[in-house]
């Protein structure tokens, strides 16, 4: 579905938001339902919603497994998991319960899988440990020492989420327009100056077009630190891409799996590893793993952006981030070019596959915040000032947890204007 609507020759709104990915896109949604006779508005750049993180993930409605018990993270799935599904149930939207299987697949993964199987109990996820054989019952096609099965884990297509809650919020009332690229952000004592270039029609050329936040709502995943620099917030961190390349087993092969396969993830390692995802659509994907990005939105093979680059070789924290995973770094780039390479991956818990298996699949870019001294912001982060909220870094499982981090977005935004009413009174 293609959303149209145009915002209204009255260009004041009670709140607008920036971002048509899912965090957004939610966002706006439920505070339609919380405030039905305010303004609301949300911007989006592309001619489409969810074209980037929520359009290029592996769709999986994530347990928690892998979360620090307490943080947001594991906090946010956790009421995430049953929101959605909930959410899909009431509206039709198809969701697979596979569950997930983390397979040891060496001595050392299964030290490992026993502290991960302690955090998911901490964690308070239903999940059973099981030995080799117990594995081999689960999946005949995958090897290893044992695994970890979580039942809760399952499918879905986000893309069909995000535009069923955007045609929700619009039948309450909100607006949404579409090819529009926020430009300049500028704040007052009142409200924020909202600055666009709009696209009106397909070929056209971009027209200038102003709009007036009473309060301003930002969720803008790739691009979150310039959103922040346009109003001189002063922040830490900026956004650093890395590109999650995927292959598509040819299709004899989609009953290869029964479950979700994943590895067990070094925790000195950023990421989780290449791992096995069953589709909603029938296929399987093998991915991704975590190269460095050249382009924010470069979703081909060769990208190249100058801006992006600049922005990233003039920030610290890159080198530092670099320098601290550069072994990694290059095994991973040399994979990214040498698919034998990137098949070792798979093949030490699914070694029936080989190279010809492996057919091309759209890449993803991971959208993230890195600290000035290197550090890798692994949990949710926000920014402010008084008249706007930022969405800073909204890890995996964001789309899992889209629905509860739209709640908790709205009961920051409900503080915040009480403040502001607060202080104007006084």
């Amino acid at each position: 579905m293609t959303f149209t609507t145009r915002g209204s020759d009255n260009s004041v709104y009670d709140y607008i938001i920036i971002g048509g990915g899912i965090v957004g896109v939610s966002t706006a949604w439920q505070l339609q339902q919380r405030e039905p006779e305010k303004r609301i508005l949300l911007i989006e750049k592309e001619g489409k919603l969810s074209q980037h993180q929520t359009g290029h993930n592996s769709g999986v409605i994530h347990a928690g497994v892998y979360y620090e018990p307490g943080s947001m993270k594991a906090n946010f799935c956790k009421e995430g998991v049953a929101a959605t599904k909930a959410f899909c149930n009431k509206h039709a939207i198809p969701v697979e319960n596979c569950g997930k299987l983390l397979v040891a697949t060496n001595a050392l993964e299964s030290l490992r899988m026993e502290t991960l199987y302690k955090r998911c109990r901490d964690n308070g996820i239903d999940v059973e440990l099981l030995d080799a054989a117990g594995l081999a019952e689960k999946e005949p096609n995958i090897t290893g020492f044992g695994a970890i099965f979580v039942p809760s884990t399952s499918i879905v297509n986000y893309r069909l989420v995000t535009e069923k809650m955007a045609e929700e919020f619009c039948v309450l009332g909100g607006e949404i327009v579409m090819d529009t690229e926020v430009t300049h952000l500028i704040e007052k004592s009142d409200h924020i100056d909202v600055q666009c270039h709009q696209q009106i029609a397909l070929g056209s050329s971009l027209e200038n077009r102003d709009y007036v936040a009473k309060f301003l709502i930002t969720c803008s995943g790739l691009m979150a630190d310039r959103v922040t620099k346009m109003l001189n917030i002063d922040t830490e961190f900026q956004i650093i891409p890395y590109r999650g390349e995927y292959y598509r087993l040819q299709s004899q092969h989609n009953n290869i799996v029964n479950h979700l396969i994943y590895p067990i993830p070094d925790p000195e390692l950023p990421f989780l590893g290449v791992h096995l995802t069953r589709m909603i659509d029938g296929s399987v994907t093998v991915g991704p793993n975590a190269v460095q990005g050249w382009k924010r939105e470069g979703y081909g093979k060769v990208n190249i952006d100058l801006r992006d680059i600049c922005d990233m070789i003039r920030f610290p924290g890159f080198w530092r981030v670099s320098a601290k995973n550069l072994k990694t770094g290059l095994i991973e780039t040399k994979n990214s070019w040498w698919k034998p390479g990137y098949l070792k991956l798979v093949n030490k818990y699914c070694p029936i596959l080989k190279v010809k298996d492996l057919e091309d699949y759209p890449a993803g870019i991971r959208a993230q915040a890195v600290l000035k001294d290197g550090s890798l912001v692994h949990d949710f982060l926000f920014a402010e000032s008084p008249r706007s909220l930022h969405v800073c870094n909204a890890p995996s499982p964001a789309a899992t947890s889209a629905i509860p981090i739209g709640d908790y977005i709205c009961n920051k935004v409900r503080d915040k204007s009480l403040t502001l009413v607060s202080d104007a009174y006084y």
